[in-house]
């Protein structure tokens, strides 16, 4: 596509200017373009491919798939109650006499709440203030659970949920035995060829992580996630985002490929949220009609104190695209309407 580096650098320079930094990847027609804008932080330079950010929820699209893996290799299953998985002497609460088993934490249909018990949502907005989670221990969290009154029944409605998310990743990692980073960089990172996606970068990788902003422009504590990092605790780059986006374009296309038998039954799971919007593991869908036909797009977006992020793509189009900035606020409407773009011009190639 002739437009693609045009406006992927459109993209960048816009939220550049509402941002203190951003890097914005296009996929499309094999094509690939990163372009990056405004700084990494105070006496920074520009951001580009290889800049690390926290990319908060979008690390759930990665718990999800490390879910579909274990599930395929029969270490879990999909229907397997959280309860026997974490340890049959942790108290999970139950609703209509339906258990929380895996599938419902992975689609948010679990009725748990959104955050742990005793973090309230404004402590997540507060600025300058350290990781929020920094208390959620495993003892901590635990203990919560067993104290937490589900808002519905298991597998009935979508209610979007971290705690959900976070108890995911942690319950795949008790029964693996290993910790979640190393879970993932095993299953999920090493297989795709992520060579940045972690949990705590090391030396090297710190000289190259992005400073978080407030909206206004002030820097901000970088997040761990503690005991639930699942939910939100990876760092990764636009470069291993790319890499992501290529197997998710392909994976029907190649079945052989890297993951690709993960990434298809990840897909294969549905939960209809209304009319027009669904959930898969870990990938939030939904398709919108206009004059030019159905808009495809499964995505997930993410934030912490002081970045955000925006990761979709239409396997259909073959398109995708992947937004990092070092801001608290929403990239959301800029990474829609860049795929938008890009699913008009592969529609156009294809006449």
């Amino acid at each position: 596509m002739e437009e693609l580096a045009s406006l992927v650098q459109q993209a960048a320079d816009r939220l550049a200017g509402q941002h203190v930094g951003a890097v914005v990847a296009g996929l499309a027609d094999g094509d690939v373009e990163i372009r990056g804008a405004g700084r990494t932080g105070p006496g920074g330079g520009v951001p580009g491919p290889h800049t690390l950010f926290e990319v908060g929820s979008v690390t759930k699209v990665f718990t999800s798939l490390l879910l579909a893996r274990l599930a395929l290799d029969g270490a879990v299953r999909l229907d397997e109650p959280l309860a026997e998985v974490l340890d049959d002497a942790v108290a999970v609460p139950v609703r209509g006499g339906q258990p929380i088993v895996l599938r419902h934490l992975a689609t948010h249909t679990s009725g748990l709440p959104r955050l742990p018990r005793g973090m309230a949502v404004r402590a997540l907005l507060t600025p300058n203030k350290p990781d929020p989670y920094a208390r959620c221990t495993v003892e901590a969290v635990l203990d919560g659970l067993a104290r937490t009154r589900l808002r519905a029944v298991p597998g009935r409605s979508f209610r979007y949920s971290n705690l959900g998310a976070g108890l995911l990743g942690l319950a795949l990692a008790r029964r693996v035995g290993a910790g979640y980073g190393e879970l993932v960089a095993r299953e999920v990172c090493g297989p795709l060829g992520l060579a940045d996606t972690c949990l705590r970068p090391g030396e090297e990788r710190s000289g190259r992580l992005a400073r978080g902003h407030t909206p206004g422009g002030r820097p901000v504590p970088y997040w761990d996630l503690a005991a639930i990092p699942g939910m939100g605790g990876l760092r990764s780059t636009a470069a291993d985002l790319v890499m992501l986006l290529r197997a998710q374009l392909s994976a029907e296309r190649e079945p052989d490929g890297p993951l690709a038998p993960a990434i298809i039954f990840t897909r294969e799971t549905r939960h209809r949220v209304n009319p027009f919007a669904w959930t898969h593991l870990g990938w939030l869908g939904h398709r919108l009609h206009s004059r030019q036909g159905g808009h495809l797009q499964l995505w997930h977006n993410g934030g912490t104190g002081g970045f955000s992020s925006f990761v979709a793509f239409d396997p259909e189009k073959q398109v995708g695209v992947a937004v990092l900035v070092n801001t608290r606020r929403s990239v959301d409407a800029v990474g829609t309407a860049l795929l938008r773009r890009l699913q008009l011009g592969a529609g156009a190639a294809g006449r």
